[in-house]
Order: C-alpha cells, then sequence, then structure tokens
C-alpha cells in the first residue's frame, strides 16, 4: 500500500507556503505562493497544486490537511481585526481600566449587564433589559460579539444566557470567556475574549478558503490547525477559538526547527513579512509562556510557547526621521506592500508615477507611497465614519498614489484608521526592496524597488543635505538596520528568558560596544551560548550576519522557508481540561468544571468526581480536536492549609491532559 502523505499549508502576512511530508522520507516537495489577501484560497491553490506537481503525486495519497498561520499574530501586532461588541456581566466600568482592557478595546462599543456568579458558583439575578434594547442597533455596527461574565469559569450559565439572546437577535459570530480560560481574572480573560471576537471573521476566512479549495479538488480528509502552544486542533474548534491560533505560525516553525535540524537547544528566530518571531528550546522542547502569550503590547489569557513577537520583517515600513543633523532609519512595526511587489502585480499603477516623482526637482511628503485595497469582504467595512468612508470609497483594487489622494494633513489620520482596520495597505519602500536593489532577492520588480529607494534617498537631512548619494547606499543602510535590529530583538527576548528584562538593548551603550567590536581599554562581548536558528524565507539573506553579530553559531536548515509548514504536520493534538474543588463551608465540597456545578459532603467523593470529569473531558476533547488513540495524564495542586490545627481546603486543582497524533484518512 502506498504511503500517505500529509499537506501542510502556512498562510503568512506575504507567502502562503506548502510543503508534502512523508514521516518515512520527511519533506517530498515544498512550494510557495504569493498571499492573496482578496481571497486567500487564490494562494493556497497555488502553493498546493504547485507541490503537487513538483512530487508528481496525486490528491488520493494526502492523508491529512494541517494549517498554520501568522494572519491572526499579524492583526493584534499591527492593531487591525473586525470592530466587536463587548458585554460584561456583573462588571462595572471601573474593570475596564485593569489588563489594557480599556485600550484594546478602543472606540468599539460595550455594555454592562447586572448578573454573574461567585468563586463557589452562586448567582447574582441576570437582568438582560439593556441587552435587548441595544442589540437591534448595535448588530448593524459590528462584525462579532465578545461576552465576559464574573466568575464565568466557575458557573458560565449566564454567558451562555447572553450568548443565546446575541445569536438570536444578530447571528452574529460570539465568543464566551469560559471557552477560552479556565483562569480567574475577569478583565484579563474579558480581553482575551474580545481579541477572539475581533479575529473571528478573519480566520473563518481562512479555514473556509482552504476548505473551499480542499473540496474543489476532492481532498476529502481531515484538517488541522496548529493551536499557539503548538498542538493540533480541529479546524472546527480553530474557527470557534482562532484567539488560540495567535502564535500559531511561530509555535509551528519551532515544532519544525527542532524537527529539521535536530538541535535539542537553540535560540530559534523566524523572519516573516511582518513579524520577527523569537523563541528558546531547551532539552528538545519549546518552553511554554505559564502567564499566558503577549502579542501586539496585551497579555492574552492563551497557553502558547514563551515566543517574542516584535513587528519587524522583509516588510516593515522604512521609516526616515530627517530632523536630526544626521538622518535616522528604523523599521516597523507596520507592514507594508514593498514597492517591488506592488509593481509586479500592478506594473501601470506604479512604475509610471515613480517616474513621475523623479522628475520633480522637490522631494514631495508622499512620494513613492501609495494605497490599496486590502480586498477583504465589503461587511467588514461596516461601522465607518463619514470621512472615512469617503477616502475608503476613493482607494480601489490598483494602487493609488498618496500625493494625489491625500488633499489635506486630517485625510492622513483617516488613512492610518483604515489601515489599522485591516482595510487598506500602504505601499512604499522595505528591506524587501533593498535587498533587491542590493541583489539578495529577485522574485519581484527591481526597478520599482531601486526608483522607490532613488526618491527616498533624496530626502535631506538636518544639515540640508541628501540622507544617502544613491539607492545602493540607501539600500546598505536599511539592511544594516534590519541586522542591527534584528540583534537587538533577539538579544531583548534572550535577556527577559534569563530574567533581565529590564535591560534595553535598543538604548544600552555597552551592547552597543559590544555588537559593534568597538576596540577600547574596556572591551565589552556579548554572544548567545547556543546556536542561533534562522528560519523563513529571507532567513538565509540576513541571519549570517546577525549571527556573527550575536557571536553565535548559525544554523539555517535547507527547508527554513517552509519550516511553518513542516512544524504544522509533525505536530500533536493535546487537550487540557481543569476541574476544581472548593469548600464553601466546612463539610460542603463544590466541583466546578467540565459540567454542572456538583455539591457533595465527602471531600474523597469530590477529589474522585472531579479526576473522572478531567480525565474524561480530556480525552473527549482531544478526540474531537481530532487525536486517533490519545493517552491523558493527571496532575494534581490542592491548596489545603492547616488553620488553627485543623486542615482547611481553599482550592483542589485537577488537570488532565490527552494527546496524540492526528487522525489520518483511510486510503480508500
Amino acid at each position: 500500500m502506498a504511503e500517505q502523505l500529509l499537506l501542510g499549508i502556512d498562510t503568512g502576512g506575504t507567502y502562503t507556503d506548502a510543503v508534502l511530508y512523508s514521516e518515512t522520507h520527511g519533506v517530498v516537495a515544498r512550494a510557495k505562493a504569493l498571499t492573496t489577501r482578496h481571497d486567500l484560497s487564490v494562494g493556497i491553490s497555488g502553493a498546493v497544486e504547485a507541490v503537487l506537481e513538483q512530487a508528481k503525486a496525486a490528491v488520493s495519497a494526502i492523508g491529512l490537511v494541517s494549517l498554520s498561520t501568522t494572519l491572526a499574530t499579524n492583526a493584534l501586532v499591527e492593531g487591525q481585526g473586525g470592530r466587536a461588541g463587548l458585554v460584561m456581566i456583573g462588571f462595572g466600568p471601573d474593570d475596564l481600566k485593569r489588563d489594557g482592557l480599556a485600550d484594546a478595546l478602543g472606540n468599539d462599543p460595550v455594555l454592562f449587564l447586572p448578573g454573574g456568579h461567585n468563586v463557589h458558583g452562586n448567582e447574582t439575578p441576570l437582568d438582560m433589559t439593556a441587552l435587548d434594547e441595544a442589540l437591534p442597533t448595535l448588530s448593524q455596527t459590528v462584525s462579532s460579539f465578545a461576552v465576559a461574565g464574573y466568575f464565568a469559569v466557575r458557573n458560565p450559565a449566564h454567558e451562555q444566557r447572553v450568548r443565546d439572546r446575541i445569536r438570536e437577535v444578530s447571528h452574529l459570530p460570539v465568543t464566551c470567556s469560559h471557552e477560552l480560560s479556565s483562569k480567574l481574572g475577569g478583565p484579563r480573560r474579558a480581553l482575551t475574549t474580545l481579541l477572539n471576537a475581533r479575529l473571528v471573521s478573519m480566520i473563518d476566512r481562512l479555514i473556509g478558503a482552504c476548505e473551499d479549495y480542499l473540496t474543489r479538488r476532492g481532498i476529502h480528509v481531515p484538517m488541522m490547525v496548529v493551536r499557539g502552544d503548538g498542538a493540533l486542533i480541529s479546524a472546527a474548534e480553530a474557527r470557534l477559538r482562532p484567539i488560540e491560533t495567535i502564535l500559531s505560525g511561530p509555535a509551528a516553525s519551532l515544532v519544525g526547527a527542532r524537527h529539521l535540524t535536530g538541535l535539542d537547544n537553540a535560540v530559534v528566530s523566524d523572519i516573516g513579512g511582518t513579524t520577527t518571531d523569537v523563541a528558546v528550546l531547551d532539552g528538545g522542547r519549546p518552553k511554554l509562556d505559564a502567564e499566558g502569550a503577549v502579542v501586539g503590547g496585551y497579555r492574552t489569557m492563551v497557553e502558547a510557547v514563551a515566543m517574542r513577537t516584535f513587528g519587524l520583517g522583509g516588510d516593515s515600513e522604512v521609516r526616515i526621521n530627517d530632523r536630526g543633523l544626521k538622518a535616522k532609519i528604523d523599521l516597523g512595526p507596520r507592514r507594508f506592500l514593498p514597492l517591488s511587489l506592488a509593481s509586479a502585480l500592478h506594473p501601470d499603477a506604479i512604475l509610471p508615477v515613480l517616474e513621475r516623482q523623479i522628475r520633480t526637482p522637490h522631494v514631495g511628503r508622499h512620494d513613492g507611497r501609495f494605497a490599496v485595497r486590502t480586498g477583504v469582504p465589503e461587511r467588514l467595512a461596516s461601522g465607518l465614519q463619514p470621512q472615512e468612508q469617503a477616502l475608503y470609497d476613493k482607494i480601489g483594487a490598483a494602487p493609488l498614489p498618496l500625493d494625489g489622494l491625500l488633499v489635506t494633513t486630517l485625510q492622513k489620520a483617516t488613512l492610518d484608521r483604515l489601515v489599522a482596520r485591516g482595510l487598506v495597505h500602504l505601499c512604499g519602500i522595505t528591506p524587501s526592496d533593498a535587498m533587491h536593489v542590493l541583489g539578495g532577492q529577485g522574485q519581484w520588480d527591481a526597478a520599482a524597488a531601486r526608483l522607490g529607494l532613488e526618491l527616498a534617498a533624496r530626502t535631506k537631512d538636518g544639515t540640508g543635505r541628501p540622507i544617502a548619494e544613491s539607492p545602493d547606499v540607501l539600500a546598505r543602510l536599511i539592511v544594516d538596520r534590519l541586522t542591527r535590529q534584528s540583534a537587538d530583538v533577539i538579544l531583548s527576548a534572550c535577556l527577559a528568558d534569563d530574567g533581565v528584562g529590564t535591560l534595553d538593548p535598543a538604548n544600552s551603550i555597552s551592547i552597543d560596544r559590544a555588537l559593534h567590536r568597538v576596540p577600547g581599554i574596556v572591551t565589552f562581548r556579548v554572544a548567545l551560548d547556543r546556536p542561533l536558528v534562522g528560519l523563513g524565507a529571507s532567513a538565509p539573506v540576513y541571519y549570517p550576519d546577525i549571527a556573527e553579530m550575536l557571536g553565535a553559531e548559525s544554523s539555517i536548515p535547507a527547508d527554513a522557508g517552509v519550516a511553518n509548514a513542516v512544524g504544522a504536520v509533525v505536530g500533536q493534538v493535546r487537550a487540557i481540561v481543569t476541574v476544581f474543588v472548593t469548600m464553601p463551608e466546612d463539610g460542603v465540597f463544590i466541583v466546578n468544571g467540565a459540567g454542572d456545578s456538583v455539591r457533595l459532603i465527602d471531600e474523597a467523593a469530590a477529589f474522585s468526581l472531579a479526576k473522572e470529569r478531567a480525565v474524561t473531558a480530556a480525552l473527549h476533547s482531544a478526540r474531537t480536536n481530532g487525536a486517533d488513540e490519545p493517552v491523558v495524564t493527571l496532575s494534581e495542586e490542592i491548596d489545603a492549609p492547616e488553620v488553627e490545627g485543623s486542615r482547611k481546603l481553599v482550592e483542589a486543582r485537577f488537570t488532565a491532559t490527552a494527546s496524540g497524533r492526528p487522525r489520518i484518512a483511510d486510503e480508500a
């Protein structure tokens, strides 16, 4: 019988990668296609068709499809996502001030309802009057809802009632906080739920696009998605809990890095178009962040690899600060559509404009910059202000130069809001363009890259001189800046891991002297104690210099550009369920979690029920998530101090972890 092949797909901000993987022979074929935001299935089909052709494989040979993505991470880093309505049950406005919730909420609407529960699961009556009054109007201005109830992890009944009412009236996606985390800490759970709601439409589109393509090609096999901790979940579960896919791509790249290099101890840095993700491999396993993943400055309650994500990539915005005597270049955190790529996609819209701008004797504020719609469905543009709508209507599917689009200074802020909503891309020079000028990359339009850098090089510094004498000089400055910023973010992540997170490499004279090998009576040195694994399509271009700067051995595996897609297919399904036992009064034990609350009068019986519930629920969840033959382990934490000579149970936690390889379709 022919061996079943596993298809791994990774959809990033710039590229969609695909690999065909054999459990006996490793990577059989690999391919890339541009990620197509307007219709993700186009990029997916381009990459998959290319690997099938390369391997000369029939679709019937595929037994499993697994997907990883950086779309959710990128959206949070860039402050993007759909507009969501937040419903808080039993909380007050002051709770918004905690854990960055008010900042994350921004201008999205919030409703406060009386209700909620206490630590033992007893309720305060729920009043949905305000919800019923607001829903008809509110549902027209948001694309999803988030519901967070006071102590909902102990009793989710109020969240479920509110969810059912919202669905009945609005027919929009609703996320409840108890579905995402069993940890206490209402405002942070509400923050996690809000971010999840914003991501629902994006991940739904991605999974839907993938499923549509697979159906068209007659590939009817289980489909998995990589979670932020590197484990796999079924596509259906990922649709409900897209927040769990934040750091999906980076987690998959860590699993892939370990698999491709065989290294047990390494610093892994994955450079994409939008972000650089840095994590540490210790003893062959990625470290997990016990406190919850931090993405875009927000600490969530999502268990994920202890990965630091920075807004720095090959497609980062090049920001030129010309106010000082010597101009300064900084990169990111926003992603731009590189001019070389925009011109390859729309040659008539880019080159003639750049040539016109080059011919003008004076430097224009918006030279070399364009705006183009991302192509997301129209319904995601709901709730725009009149001035935003007017500007959005002017922008089309082909890039428009900003010098013709923006008439007033205020319109620049309006455009930035459309970019933040994920409705519009800005096009401009990026490190990818600099690499096209220097010959390190050549897949897009090098002529557009050169013209863009020539325009930018004319910018004058505080002395009145151009910031660079040629496009090549500016390109080298940009690439050198990427090398240094990459070294800074890798050091920053490693120092945080060492418990020295307060030291900022970007602002340390000592580290600057060490990185640049400045001679002196006192010589500073800095080095990593393990190899630096560089991943990403552009890793071979950038990472040898970055490793040299950091005094580290450089390891760039042959399949560095598709490590995420490899990680997507070699991972395991894992499900974790925690059940709690508390004692509200002497001799009474409440079991909460994995079902309705149960009141018992015997501690041993309560503990036994809690263990049984946790194991049963974890095995069920692992099988629901696509595990074939999951095995389960159980751990317990019992907090029961002696108080005045007698034992007092505060809380007992029983955690079951079920894991196994995903089911693979039987050969017909």
